[in-house]
């Protein structure tokens, strides 16, 4: 007797994965207590955390980003040019619900940063 209608029944039983949760930020950030949404990955994706560090001159800026990722974006480092800096990248990332969170973001930020920190992301982002 073969077993296969019986392994097709109970497949069909199995319940379905629920998606993995991540937290987001809706455009790079210059802190990760930014990325305060979170979003459901689609199958086969990992939460990442990505830090980009541009300079230019004496200038340094550091971008913080959060999603979804599949599975070739993770462990990336290199280095990319945009608005005029020059970037070096690194992405990490992590199987479980929320784990892109990052301890940093728990720190409370300075009343100037804290009330900029989005217009001065959003300039960046344009130039």
């Amino acid at each position: 007797m073969s077993h296969l209608p019986i392994l097709l029944l109970l497949l069909g039983h199995i319940p379905p994965v629920d998606p993995l949760s991540c937290y987001i930020c809706m455009f790079p950030t210059i802190t990760p207590a930014d990325c305060l949404f979170t979003q459901d990955c689609a199958r086969g994706q990992q939460c990442l955390s990505s830090i980009a560090i541009g300079t230019q001159g004496a200038l340094r800026v550091v971008l913080y980003e959060k999603g979804c990722a599949i599975t070739s974006q993770c462990g990336l480092s290199g280095e990319k040019y945009a608005s005029g800096l020059n970037f070096t990248y690194t992405n990490v990332c992590c199987e479980a619900d929320l784990c892109n969170a990052d301890s940093a973001s728990s720190r409370p930020r300075p009343p100037f940063l804290a009330a900029f920190s989005p217009l001065l992301t959003l300039v960046l982002v344009l130039l």
